[in-house]
């Protein structure tokens, strides 16, 4: 018989230690939260506006909306729509009425100054001597340019004539006054100088409260054209030079014309 061999004995296992692992603790930043703005489906006052401005038939297929809007009034409480439009159509309508009205006064004042040329001319070409000129200068300037006094100053020395209160001799302290106006080229409106209405208006310089002041610079004739008023308002600083500069252009086409023939 066969012995049995007896297997030796496991010997037992030592329990195995497991050492605890280091707890490393992290700092969590906290994650930026972004804020995303609802969608909203409002309609703002600004994309009505613009709306009602492209689609300007918009109340022609909805009337019924006419009825129920409401616009402030100037008075307090409101409006409907259509009684503002009634409004704005009607101070628009005045303010054309108006706009209309002026031009037809600017036209009629046109009308009145071609006229007055036209008789300014007729004197003048009606004058075959300078004294005749001079006498139907004041005569046409009085009644229809509605002026008080005239006056013309020519710069030259004085001829054979009996106009000798006409001419200005160039080397004359008569003329420092109106050195400005020479410099210029421009007329002058306005309260002249008592210097410029002496020399002007002589003993009439006291009456003068507004003159317009014309210097005449041209070839073969030199001078001044004054036009004077006992209202102060009659001529003043912002009224418009183009009507008296084409009247001076006039009177001294036709004075040069009378002194060539006078010599």
């Amino acid at each position: 018989m066969s012995e049995k061999v007896e297997s030796p004995a496991k010997k037992p296992r030592a329990p195995r230690v497991v050492k605890p692992k280091e707890v490393v603790e992290k700092v969590v930043k906290p994650k930026a939260i972004k804020v995303t703005p609802k969608k909203t489906n409002e309609i703002t006052a600004m994309q009505v506006a613009d709306y009602l401005q492209t689609h300007t038939d918009f109340f022609h297929s909805h009337v019924e909306l006419l009825e129920k809007l409401s616009i402030p009034h100037a008075t307090g409480g409101a409006v409907s729509l259509i009684s503002k439009q009634l409004e704005l159509f009607r101070s628009r309508y005045q303010d054309m009425e108006n706009q209309l009205t002026e031009l037809i006064d600017i036209a009629r004042d046109n009308d009145t100054a071609v006229n007055r040329m036209h008789k300014l001319n007729l004197a003048l070409h009606d004058a075959m001597t300078l004294e005749e000129a001079v006498t139907n200068l004041n005569i046409v300037l009085t009644e229809y340019f509605l002026t008080d006094f005239v006056a013309i100053r020519l710069i030259q020395t004085t001829p054979d004539s009996n106009l000798d209160g006409l001419f200005i001799a160039p080397d004359s302290k008569d003329l420092k006054p109106f050195e400005n106006e020479f410099r210029s080229g421009v007329p002058s409106c306005g309260k002249p100088t008592p210097s410029q209405a002496r020399v002007l208006f002589g003993f009439q310089a006291n009456d003068i409260k507004s003159c317009a002041i014309v210097p005449m610079l041209f070839t073969g004739l030199e001078g001044i054209l004054a036009i004077g008023s006992r209202d102060e308002n009659r001529f003043h600083a912002s009224m418009g030079h183009l009507f008296l500069i084409q009247m001076s252009e006039v009177i001294a086409t036709r004075l040069i014309t009378l002194l060539q023939q006078a010599k």
